[in-house]
């Protein structure tokens, strides 16, 4: 990571007792090590989804009929994808 900032945040004090011990343990190093490895495995989680629904979901979503393209359908599929990307950030 080539630039970081600091960033307040409130958690519930379960999620507060996990992460520390997790950094008593010796897995991290500290806080922030904790909440980073949270954050990559949500982006993980995300990139998964955005595969299977590339690779899975597309054959639902191809139109049987002659003369649909596959280029059209993997535009659409792009759009739907845009659009649950575009929702995730708001």
């Amino acid at each position: 990571m080539s630039s970081t900032q600091q960033l307040s945040i409130t958690l519930p004090s379960e999620m507060v007792a996990m992460v520390r011990a997790k950094v008593a343990s010796g897995e991290y190093a500290n806080d922030s090590e904790v909440i980073l490895d949270g954050l990559e495995f949500l982006r993980e989680r995300e990139r998964g989804f955005e595969h299977w629904l590339r690779t899975k979901a597309e054959l639902s979503l191809a139109d049987p009929r002659p003369g649909v393209a596959h280029a059209e359908v993997m535009a659409e599929m792009d759009a739907l994808i845009d659009d649950i990307e575009a929702e995730q950030r708001n």
